[in-house]
């Protein structure tokens, strides 16, 4: 009998094991794609700036972060629909209308910034923007609009390998380990503009609007129900943990090469193609590859994912078919979104001087106005009981949300005044 249950046992933990795995994908890789050209660069100054002292900030944000999107888990699998679809039928169209035009606007935004990473990275491997960039537009297109979801996402899942240059970067780089582990247990707070802006564009940059939608949708995409609730909520929290583990390595890298360097000069750095080709000297070639390496496959990544997470929020809010699966006759509307923000990004950045930061800025001060509307609205559809039935939030969880909405609304604020009026 004993020998028995424990072939029982290992049975039912390999069918756990299977139904996980095929269960995976919509939570890591929006996580994942959250680690774009802009967050590397975030990242990058953080660590050049500031040492290790900003570690702890991604700590909190990691928990904000599987917080949030464990609520879009929930909707997605219960529901059998995307967030703006949700939003459409709950709200008026007046404000499903406003929601759309900021993430059109946001979302281009990024993916030209995205492009503009791309471009950057190759450059550091001598490759000039006209010769890389219309090849790898020719592939983000190729892979979707000939692809299937199960064939992009296990493409998407295998980017996601990538992010361990940053790790094998940061090891080379030499960090103290000590002085890593005391950034990560004490939280420490400087009252100058430069770190807190830095503090607050961390948290910023951790939690944005496209993932609720990306993610929701992708979820709805899947096919996946209900009953696997419990499996998408630790595919949420592994993509969670595993991007924080993945941005922590790029501030440890950037740390211990360039703070309080006088050989480099921390104000230097102020960018991800920069932080890459300075590694070389001070962590030695391969760092600096593998680096730039890191960066062209997140811009790449990430340049794909936020068209795709656009078209699929478009489509749900006006009541159009979408979906990978769907042809381009039976999805006209998504593909063509799809194709004109790849488009579009790749020959925006490829005219000289196009004004690439005023873009990103735009970006950003989007996100921070975009941020609290859908929190307010997730909110209430999350407790709504005709749409979500048992599956409403606990009470403890709303205190919690009640209390992180306003706050990241105020950090957004603060956020959108630094950008506008730097200092440091």
């Amino acid at each position: 009998m004993p020998g028995r249950q424990a072939q029982r046992e290992r049975r039912l933990g390999r069918r756990e094991i299977l139904i996980f795995l095929t269960v995976l994908g919509p939570g890591l890789i929006t996580a994942m794609v959250d680690n774009d050209a802009g967050g590397i660069a975030t990242y990058s100054v953080a660590g050049a700036r500031f040492g290790y002292e900003l570690l702890w900030v991604l700590v909190f944000t990691a928990v904000l972060l599987i917080i949030v999107q464990e609520m879009t888990v929930r909707m997605g699998m219960v529901t059998g629909k995307g967030l703006a679809a949700l939003i459409r039928e709950r709200f008026s169209l007046r404000l499903t209308a406003f929601i759309m035009l900021i993430l059109l606007i946001t979302n281009f935004a990024n993916t030209v910034s995205d492009f503009a990473g791309l471009a950057a990275s190759m450059q550091l491997f001598h490759i000039p923007v006209f010769v890389a960039i219309p090849p790898f537009a020719g592939l983000t297109l190729w892979l979707v609009v000939r692809g299937t979801y199960r064939r992009v996402e296990k493409a998407f899942l295998v980017a996601s390998l990538v992010y361990i240059a940053y790790i094998v970067s940061a090891v080379m780089a030499h960090p103290n380990w000590g002085e890593v582990g005391g950034g990560l247990a004490t939280p420490s707070i400087q009252f100058n503009p430069t770190y807190l802006a830095l503090m607050v564009t961390m948290i910023g940059t951790t939690i944005a609007p496209w993932m609720q939608f990306y993610q929701q949708a992708a979820i709805v995409d899947k096919g996946l129900d209900s009953s696997k609730i419990g499996y998408e909520r630790l595919d949420t929290i592994a993509g969670s943990v595993l991007m924080t583990v993945v941005a922590m390595f790029i501030v440890i890298a950037c740390s211990a090469a360039f703070f309080n360097n006088p050989a480099v000069g921390a104000t230097t750095i102020s960018g991800a193609d920069q932080a890459a080709a300075a590694l070389a000297p001070v962590a030695g070639n391969y760092a600096s590859y593998l680096f730039a390496f890191g960066l062209l496959v997140a811009s790449l990544f990430a340049g794909t994912i936020l068209p795709l997470s656009t078209a699929y929020t478009v489509c749900e809010a006006f009541g159009w078919e979408s979906g990978i699966n769907r042809s381009y006759r039976e999805a006209p509307r998504f593909y063509f979104i799809y194709t004109f923000f790849i488009v579009a990004s790749a020959l925006l950045v490829m005219i000289p001087r196009m004004p690439l930061i005023f873009l990103m800025l735009v970006s950003q001060t989007m996100n921070g106005i975009l941020l609290p509307v859908v929190l307010f609205c997730m909110l209430i559809l999350i407790n709504d009981r005709d749409i979500m039935g048992s599956y409403v939030n606990p009470p403890w969880l709303n205190t919690i949300m009640w209390i992180i909405t306003p706050l990241l609304s105020v950090l957004t604020l603060i956020m959108i005044v630094s950008v506008f009026f730097p200092s440091g």
